[in-house]
């Protein structure tokens, strides 16, 4: 295993940045994408729920019809290398079927499974409150989407690839177009977040961010 020292990994994060101007001529390779798509696969979630599908959005009249609606990455969607649309899932009960996926990917024998479901009965129910609605069960899978945005941000930066997380789009819209072309049913699955991937046009400049004692309490 390679590992980085401190100072290596503290400047990898440190070159990472947003980047929103990408060069159009250089593209990232099918066996470079793939990793950092790996990087998502292996990513951690709530009770290994990988509650999540990945588009790739490669084709360009795709990416012309979302742009009138995706302010955050206007500019983007012309020059970046690779689009991602990550989808959460809705309706992830504890009951559910897509729970027993869960469960069988984890090789649990029956005696197993029913003492799991009883932890994710009480998580879901009890501890996280997560199903008084739809839309709150839908964030809890959500938020396990930027775990895996993360590991692809940062897997990128180490691979010398610039990305940026995106926000800025219209959320109903984009549901709807990517839906009607049929990338995804919209009962089962939401968009939660996007990011682009390429390699910067431009230097970005120096980050800024609060100091270490602004954001960190110890307690001992």
């Amino acid at each position: 295993m390679v590992k980085l020292t401190a100072q290596e990994i503290v400047e990898l994060f440190n070159q990472r940045s947003s980047t929103r101007y990408y060069d159009p001529t250089k593209k990232i390779s099918d066996e470079d994408f793939h990793t950092i798509l790996e990087r998502a696969r292996l990513s951690p979630s709530s009770v290994g729920s990988e509650p999540w599908k990945i588009l790739v959005i490669q084709n360009q009249a795709l990416r012309d019809k979302i742009k009138p609606f995706s302010w955050g990455m206007m500019n983007q969607l012309d020059n970046c290398s690779h689009v991602v649309i990550l989808l959460a899932k809705k309706n992830a009960r504890y009951d559910s079927p897509f729970f027993v996926d869960v469960m069988a990917r984890k090789g649990l024998n029956e005696e197993q499974q029913q003492q799991a479901l009883a932890k994710y009965k009480t998580l879901q129910e009890n501890d996280m409150k997560l199903l008084e609605s739809d839309r709150t069960l839908f964030d809890w899978c959500s938020k396990q989407t930027y775990i895996a945005l993360a590991n692809m941000l940062t897997g990128a930066a180490a691979m010398g690839i610039d990305s940026c997380p995106i926000e800025g789009f219209h959320y109903d819209l984009m549901n709807q177009t990517l839906a009607e072309e049929g990338l995804f049913d919209p009962n089962e699955y939401g968009v939660s977040v996007a990011a682009t991937f390429g390699y910067r046009a431009r230097d970005i400049a120096k980050k800024s961010r609060k100091a270490m004692d602004e954001i960190v309490t110890w307690v001992e």
